[in-house]
Protein backbone atom coordinates (compact mmCIF):
# COMPACT_ATOMS: atom_id res chain seq x y z
CA UNK A 1 0.00 0.00 0.00
CA UNK A 2 2.80 2.29 1.45
CA UNK A 3 4.77 1.51 -2.17
CA UNK A 4 1.98 1.64 -4.58
CA UNK A 5 1.15 5.16 -2.94
CA UNK A 6 5.31 6.43 -3.08
CA UNK A 7 5.08 5.38 -6.97
CA UNK A 8 2.05 7.40 -7.42
CA UNK A 9 3.95 10.74 -6.24
CA UNK A 10 6.79 9.62 -8.30
CA UNK A 11 4.99 9.54 -10.94
CA UNK A 12 2.99 12.95 -10.64
CA UNK A 13 6.04 14.79 -9.01
CA UNK A 14 6.67 17.63 -11.57
CA UNK A 15 4.44 16.50 -14.01
CA UNK A 16 2.99 19.96 -14.56
CA UNK A 17 3.28 21.79 -17.14
CA UNK A 18 4.48 24.98 -17.50
CA UNK A 19 1.05 27.24 -17.65
CA UNK A 20 0.19 29.40 -20.67
CA UNK A 21 -1.48 32.50 -19.09
CA UNK A 22 -1.53 36.35 -20.26
CA UNK A 23 1.15 38.80 -18.34
CA UNK A 24 0.34 40.52 -15.80
CA UNK A 25 -1.78 44.06 -15.44
CA UNK A 26 1.02 45.11 -13.11
CA UNK A 27 4.45 43.54 -11.31
CA UNK A 28 6.72 44.44 -8.37
CA UNK A 29 10.81 44.66 -8.51
CA UNK A 30 11.95 41.04 -6.49
CA UNK A 31 14.57 44.10 -4.76
CA UNK A 32 11.08 45.00 -2.87
CA UNK A 33 10.24 41.88 -1.73
CA UNK A 34 13.74 41.56 -0.42
CA UNK A 35 13.81 44.78 1.47
CA UNK A 36 11.23 44.48 2.91
CA UNK A 37 11.03 41.07 3.93
CA UNK A 38 12.61 39.41 7.69
CA UNK A 39 16.29 37.99 6.83
CA UNK A 40 19.00 36.32 9.02
CA UNK A 41 22.79 36.62 7.99
CA UNK A 42 25.48 33.96 8.68
CA UNK A 43 28.87 34.39 7.88
CA UNK A 44 32.04 33.02 8.39
CA UNK A 45 35.57 34.04 6.59
CA UNK A 46 34.58 31.89 3.44
CA UNK A 47 30.59 32.11 3.37
CA UNK A 48 28.02 34.94 3.65
CA UNK A 49 24.31 33.15 3.90
CA UNK A 50 20.81 34.97 3.79
CA UNK A 51 18.46 33.20 5.06
CA UNK A 52 14.60 34.51 5.02
CA UNK A 53 12.26 33.88 8.02
CA UNK A 54 8.88 32.52 7.42
CA UNK A 55 6.50 35.50 7.86
CA UNK A 56 3.05 35.27 6.29
CA UNK A 57 2.92 39.61 5.99
CA UNK A 58 6.47 40.33 5.13
CA UNK A 59 8.01 37.12 4.33
CA UNK A 60 10.04 36.79 1.04
CA UNK A 61 8.57 34.07 0.16
CA UNK A 62 4.40 33.13 1.30
CA UNK A 63 3.34 30.37 -1.30
CA UNK A 64 1.90 27.27 -1.12
CA UNK A 65 4.66 25.25 -3.01
CA UNK A 66 7.68 25.49 -1.38
CA UNK A 67 8.71 24.84 2.26
CA UNK A 68 8.62 28.27 3.89
CA UNK A 69 11.87 28.16 5.95
CA UNK A 70 15.24 27.73 5.15
CA UNK A 71 14.57 30.19 1.83
CA UNK A 72 18.30 31.25 0.57
CA UNK A 73 18.35 34.56 -0.32
CA UNK A 74 21.43 34.77 -1.42
CA UNK A 75 24.71 32.90 -0.50
CA UNK A 76 28.50 34.26 -1.72
CA UNK A 77 31.78 31.72 -1.08
CA UNK A 78 34.99 32.68 -1.51
CA UNK A 79 33.64 35.92 -2.90
CA UNK A 80 31.37 34.35 -5.96
CA UNK A 81 27.51 34.24 -4.88
CA UNK A 82 25.54 30.80 -6.16
CA UNK A 83 22.36 31.74 -5.18
CA UNK A 84 19.54 34.22 -5.72
CA UNK A 85 16.48 35.66 -7.74
CA UNK A 86 16.77 33.76 -10.90
CA UNK A 87 13.69 36.72 -11.68
CA UNK A 88 13.37 40.15 -11.99
CA UNK A 89 9.61 40.61 -10.80
CA UNK A 90 6.93 39.13 -8.93
CA UNK A 91 3.12 39.70 -9.54
CA UNK A 92 0.61 37.47 -7.45
CA UNK A 93 -1.90 36.38 -10.58
CA UNK A 94 0.89 34.87 -11.96
CA UNK A 95 0.91 30.66 -12.24
CA UNK A 96 4.71 29.74 -12.22
CA UNK A 97 6.49 32.18 -14.19
CA UNK A 98 6.11 34.36 -18.03
CA UNK A 99 7.90 37.32 -19.82
CA UNK A 100 6.94 40.35 -19.92
CA UNK A 101 8.83 43.74 -21.62
CA UNK A 102 10.08 44.75 -17.70
CA UNK A 103 11.31 41.22 -17.12
CA UNK A 104 10.83 37.67 -15.90
CA UNK A 105 8.34 37.68 -13.58
CA UNK A 106 7.77 34.78 -10.95
CA UNK A 107 4.10 33.96 -9.33
CA UNK A 108 3.81 33.62 -5.46
CA UNK A 109 4.29 30.12 -5.96
CA UNK A 110 7.23 29.52 -7.99
CA UNK A 111 8.95 32.91 -6.41
CA UNK A 112 11.16 31.05 -4.09
CA UNK A 113 15.35 30.72 -4.49
CA UNK A 114 18.32 29.14 -3.66
CA UNK A 115 18.34 25.01 -2.36
CA UNK A 116 14.36 25.04 -1.56
CA UNK A 117 12.45 22.19 -0.81
CA UNK A 118 8.87 20.96 -2.03
CA UNK A 119 7.22 18.08 -0.50
CA UNK A 120 4.51 16.17 -1.95
CA UNK A 121 0.68 16.77 -0.50
CA UNK A 122 -0.60 14.43 1.66
CA UNK A 123 -4.41 13.54 1.73
CA UNK A 124 -5.34 16.03 -1.14
CA UNK A 125 -6.80 12.97 -3.18
CA UNK A 126 -8.88 11.64 -0.32
CA UNK A 127 -10.01 16.01 0.04
CA UNK A 128 -13.23 16.82 -1.13
CA UNK A 129 -14.06 20.40 -2.52
CA UNK A 130 -14.16 22.37 0.85
CA UNK A 131 -11.93 20.18 2.85
CA UNK A 132 -8.05 20.42 3.88
CA UNK A 133 -5.27 18.48 3.09
CA UNK A 134 -1.07 18.28 3.95
CA UNK A 135 1.65 20.05 2.68
CA UNK A 136 5.09 19.72 5.11
CA UNK A 137 7.15 22.98 5.31
CA UNK A 138 3.41 25.19 4.58
CA UNK A 139 1.15 23.59 6.56
CA UNK A 140 -2.25 22.86 6.24
CA UNK A 141 -4.42 23.84 3.15
CA UNK A 142 -8.09 24.17 1.40
CA UNK A 143 -8.86 21.83 -1.22
CA UNK A 144 -11.23 24.84 -3.68
CA UNK A 145 -13.08 22.26 -6.13
CA UNK A 146 -12.57 19.08 -7.64
CA UNK A 147 -9.44 19.65 -10.04
CA UNK A 148 -6.44 17.54 -9.67
CA UNK A 149 -3.76 19.29 -7.56
CA UNK A 150 -1.79 22.10 -9.30
CA UNK A 151 1.54 22.81 -7.55
CA UNK A 152 1.49 26.31 -9.30
CA UNK A 153 -2.07 27.34 -7.58
CA UNK A 154 -1.88 29.25 -4.69
CA UNK A 155 -4.21 27.73 -1.90
CA UNK A 156 -5.98 29.04 1.06
CA UNK A 157 -3.78 28.31 4.11
CA UNK A 158 -6.11 27.35 7.00
CA UNK A 159 -3.63 26.58 9.67
CA UNK A 160 0.24 27.33 9.06
CA UNK A 161 1.57 25.54 12.59
CA UNK A 162 3.10 26.77 15.39
CA UNK A 163 6.27 27.97 14.27
CA UNK A 164 9.31 28.51 15.72
CA UNK A 165 13.50 29.64 15.16
CA UNK A 166 16.83 29.64 16.84
CA UNK A 167 20.00 31.13 16.27
CA UNK A 168 23.15 30.35 16.87
CA UNK A 169 26.94 31.79 15.26
CA UNK A 170 26.89 29.47 12.53
CA UNK A 171 23.65 27.93 12.13
CA UNK A 172 19.57 28.76 11.80
CA UNK A 173 16.66 26.21 12.85
CA UNK A 174 13.17 26.67 11.98
CA UNK A 175 10.36 24.16 13.70
CA UNK A 176 6.79 24.12 12.65
CA UNK A 177 4.34 21.80 14.39
CA UNK A 178 1.16 21.06 12.97
CA UNK A 179 -1.19 19.38 15.44
CA UNK A 180 -4.99 17.71 14.75
CA UNK A 181 -4.49 18.11 11.16
CA UNK A 182 -7.12 16.59 8.63
CA UNK A 183 -7.78 12.70 8.87
CA UNK A 184 -5.36 12.37 11.94
CA UNK A 185 -1.30 13.63 10.94
CA UNK A 186 0.33 15.39 12.54
CA UNK A 187 3.90 16.70 12.49
CA UNK A 188 6.67 18.19 13.50
CA UNK A 189 9.21 19.53 11.13
CA UNK A 190 12.76 20.91 12.22
CA UNK A 191 15.05 22.20 9.78
CA UNK A 192 18.78 23.58 10.35
CA UNK A 193 21.24 25.47 7.90
CA UNK A 194 24.51 25.13 8.95
CA UNK A 195 28.16 26.77 7.61
CA UNK A 196 30.66 24.22 7.94
CA UNK A 197 33.57 26.32 9.82
CA UNK A 198 36.42 27.05 7.89
CA UNK A 199 34.96 25.79 4.88
CA UNK A 200 33.13 26.69 2.15
CA UNK A 201 30.51 24.31 2.98
CA UNK A 202 26.83 24.52 4.27
CA UNK A 203 24.57 21.84 5.65
CA UNK A 204 21.02 21.32 5.53
CA UNK A 205 19.60 19.13 7.96
CA UNK A 206 16.07 18.08 9.06
CA UNK A 207 13.72 15.62 11.24
CA UNK A 208 10.14 14.95 10.80
CA UNK A 209 8.36 13.13 13.81
CA UNK A 210 4.99 11.65 12.93
CA UNK A 211 2.61 13.23 15.97
CA UNK A 212 -0.55 11.90 14.06
CA UNK A 213 -2.51 8.65 13.88
CA UNK A 214 -1.40 7.55 10.10
CA UNK A 215 1.54 6.97 8.22
CA UNK A 216 3.01 9.50 6.29
CA UNK A 217 4.28 8.56 2.95
CA UNK A 218 5.75 11.10 0.58
CA UNK A 219 8.60 12.49 -1.32
CA UNK A 220 10.49 15.45 -1.09
CA UNK A 221 13.05 16.95 -3.40
CA UNK A 222 15.38 20.21 -3.61
CA UNK A 223 14.92 22.45 -6.23
CA UNK A 224 18.57 24.02 -6.58
CA UNK A 225 17.97 27.23 -8.25
CA UNK A 226 21.79 27.70 -8.75
CA UNK A 227 23.29 30.23 -10.74
CA UNK A 228 26.50 30.10 -12.37
CA UNK A 229 26.82 31.77 -15.28
CA UNK A 230 24.49 33.24 -17.99
CA UNK A 231 22.59 30.69 -20.42
CA UNK A 232 24.69 28.08 -18.78
CA UNK A 233 26.89 28.10 -21.30
CA UNK A 234 29.52 25.21 -20.90
CA UNK A 235 28.38 24.31 -17.44
CA UNK A 236 29.35 20.33 -16.87
CA UNK A 237 27.06 18.74 -14.59
CA UNK A 238 28.67 15.13 -13.52
CA UNK A 239 27.11 12.35 -11.63
CA UNK A 240 28.92 8.77 -9.66
CA UNK A 241 26.65 6.39 -11.72
CA UNK A 242 25.80 5.65 -15.66
CA UNK A 243 23.49 8.07 -16.49
CA UNK A 244 20.34 8.07 -19.15
CA UNK A 245 17.81 10.60 -19.94
CA UNK A 246 14.34 8.65 -19.57
CA UNK A 247 12.84 12.21 -21.63
CA UNK A 248 15.93 13.70 -23.81
CA UNK A 249 16.61 17.33 -24.13
CA UNK A 250 17.39 19.12 -27.40
CA UNK A 251 20.78 17.51 -28.74
CA UNK A 252 21.66 21.04 -29.72
CA UNK A 253 21.50 22.39 -26.32
CA UNK A 254 23.07 19.41 -24.25
CA UNK A 255 25.75 17.09 -24.53
CA UNK A 256 25.01 13.53 -23.01
CA UNK A 257 27.29 10.79 -21.89
CA UNK A 258 27.54 8.17 -19.37
CA UNK A 259 28.80 10.67 -16.66
CA UNK A 260 26.17 13.32 -17.12
CA UNK A 261 25.58 16.45 -19.49
CA UNK A 262 27.46 19.52 -20.57
CA UNK A 263 25.32 22.37 -22.40
CA UNK A 264 26.44 23.16 -25.54
CA UNK A 265 25.78 26.49 -25.62
CA UNK A 266 23.98 29.57 -23.89
CA UNK A 267 20.56 28.84 -23.68
CA UNK A 268 18.54 31.38 -24.85
CA UNK A 269 16.26 33.92 -23.72
CA UNK A 270 12.59 32.15 -23.21
CA UNK A 271 14.11 28.89 -23.70
CA UNK A 272 12.58 26.21 -21.41
CA UNK A 273 14.65 23.06 -20.23
CA UNK A 274 13.17 20.04 -18.20
CA UNK A 275 13.86 16.32 -18.75
CA UNK A 276 14.08 13.03 -16.04
CA UNK A 277 17.99 10.99 -15.65
CA UNK A 278 17.74 7.75 -14.50
CA UNK A 279 20.42 5.12 -13.96
CA UNK A 280 20.97 5.83 -10.02
CA UNK A 281 20.80 3.17 -7.69
CA UNK A 282 19.26 2.47 -4.32
CA UNK A 283 21.70 3.81 -2.16
CA UNK A 284 22.29 7.15 -0.78
CA UNK A 285 26.12 6.82 -2.78
CA UNK A 286 24.32 7.93 -5.79
CA UNK A 287 23.38 11.40 -4.67
CA UNK A 288 26.82 12.86 -5.58
CA UNK A 289 26.34 15.69 -8.12
CA UNK A 290 28.93 17.98 -9.09
CA UNK A 291 27.83 20.85 -11.20
CA UNK A 292 30.69 23.34 -12.41
CA UNK A 293 31.30 26.13 -15.45
CA UNK A 294 33.89 26.15 -17.27
CA UNK A 295 36.37 28.88 -15.02
CA UNK A 296 36.00 26.29 -12.49
CA UNK A 297 33.35 27.63 -10.00
CA UNK A 298 30.73 25.35 -9.07
CA UNK A 299 29.21 23.27 -6.16
CA UNK A 300 29.21 19.68 -5.14
CA UNK A 301 25.96 18.66 -3.54
CA UNK A 302 25.63 15.14 -1.32
CA UNK A 303 22.83 13.43 0.46
CA UNK A 304 22.57 10.90 3.10
CA UNK A 305 19.11 9.41 1.38
CA UNK A 306 18.87 7.41 -2.05
CA UNK A 307 17.44 9.38 -4.74
CA UNK A 308 13.95 7.94 -6.31
CA UNK A 309 13.44 10.57 -8.56
CA UNK A 310 16.06 12.92 -10.93
CA UNK A 311 14.64 15.84 -12.94
CA UNK A 312 16.82 18.51 -14.06
CA UNK A 313 14.99 21.92 -15.20
CA UNK A 314 16.80 25.12 -16.63
CA UNK A 315 16.53 28.51 -18.16
CA UNK A 316 18.53 31.27 -19.12
CA UNK A 317 18.97 32.73 -15.46
CA UNK A 318 18.65 29.55 -13.76
CA UNK A 319 20.32 25.68 -13.39
CA UNK A 320 18.56 23.56 -11.23
CA UNK A 321 19.09 19.37 -10.75
CA UNK A 322 16.44 18.18 -8.88
CA UNK A 323 16.78 14.78 -6.35
CA UNK A 324 13.56 13.20 -5.14
CA UNK A 325 14.08 10.86 -2.03
CA UNK A 326 11.22 9.16 -0.06
CA UNK A 327 9.69 9.49 2.99
CA UNK A 328 7.77 7.16 4.80
CA UNK A 329 7.14 8.05 8.72
CA UNK A 330 4.80 5.80 10.89
CA UNK A 331 2.76 7.21 13.52
CA UNK A 332 4.89 7.74 16.89
CA UNK A 333 8.11 7.90 14.06
CA UNK A 334 10.85 10.07 13.18
CA UNK A 335 12.89 10.30 9.79
CA UNK A 336 15.99 12.32 9.45
CA UNK A 337 18.07 13.34 6.12
CA UNK A 338 20.79 15.81 5.46
CA UNK A 339 22.47 17.96 2.33
CA UNK A 340 25.69 19.29 2.13
CA UNK A 341 26.86 21.71 -0.45
CA UNK A 342 30.40 22.45 -0.71
CA UNK A 343 31.11 25.39 -3.17
CA UNK A 344 34.25 25.85 -5.63
CA UNK A 345 34.90 29.78 -6.26
CA UNK A 346 37.17 29.15 -9.51
CA UNK A 347 38.95 31.56 -11.46
CA UNK A 348 38.43 35.21 -11.15
CA UNK A 349 35.83 36.40 -13.49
Amino acid sequence: MRRALLMILLMTASAAAQPVQPPPARSTPVEDALRNAPIVTLRHSRITLRVAVPDLERGFFRGTRFDQAGVVTSLVADGREFYGPWFSRTAPEVLDYTYTEDGLVAGPDSAATGPVEEFGVIGFEDARPGDLFLKIGVGTLRRPDGKPYDKYWHYEIADWGKRGMRRTQDSVTFTQTIRDAPSGYGYVYEKTLRLVPGKAQMEISHRLRNTGAKPIVTTVYDHNFLRLTPGNDGVRVRFPFRVAAQTPPPAGLIRLDETGFTYLRPQAYKERVSFLLTGFGSTPADYDIRITEPGGAGVTMTGDAPIVRLNVFSLDTVQSVEPFIALDVPPGGEQGWRYTYSFHAGRPR
